[in-house]
């Protein structure tokens, strides 16, 4: 293999590694922050319970198959854990087999952060609310149409209102 052969060689696997890690949507509108809630960790260890806690506010995850959404089906409105912000209509959800609860697409993308994660040795998109900053899971591309999204979200960070 000739120089220049090697140099495209190179310039192509480098676009290759950064389209293939490319996972985080594009940056989408912020919540107005007058509308955002800013508790003491002691206020939410009031709030939440102490699983919740972990998941919501130390960013844990909970086992996969366990939690109380996963294989939940009822029509209705998904909320924040945390302070209720609606945030995944029923007819978004989906069997993605992952294990967690899988919705397609959210009420309203403004109310979701998208933060770039690199921990555990993966380049991934969480996913907190807008409104209390409680971690919620994790979005990745692939999903189904119409959206090609998957937010794979936590039970415990999660309530349901029918």
């Amino acid at each position: 293999m000739n120089t220049k052969s090697k140099q495209l060689f190179i310039l192509l696997s480098a676009i290759s590694i950064i389209a293939c890690n490319s996972q985080t949507p594009k940056p989408l509108p912020k919540m107005n922050t007058k509308d955002k809630i800013e508790k003491t960790e002691d206020e939410w260890k009031k709030i939440l319970s102490p699983e919740q806690y972990h998941v919501v506010r130390e960013k844990g995850t909970e086992l996969p198959f366990s939690g109380k959404y996963y294989l939940h089906n009822d029509k209705g409105i998904y909320t924040c854990a945390a302070c209720g912000t609606e945030l995944f209509k029923s007819d978004t959800k989906f069997d993605a087999g992952c294990g967690w609860p899988s919705f397609f697409d959210a009420i309203d993308s403004a109310k979701i952060n998208y933060i770039k994660d690199k921990s555990h040795g993966m380049i991934r998109t969480e996913i907190t609310c807008a409104k209390c900053d409680g971690h919620l899971g994790h979005v990745f591309d692939d999903g189904p149409q119409p959206t090609g999204l998957r937010y794979c979200v936590n039970s415990l960070s999660i309530e349901f209102k029918k």
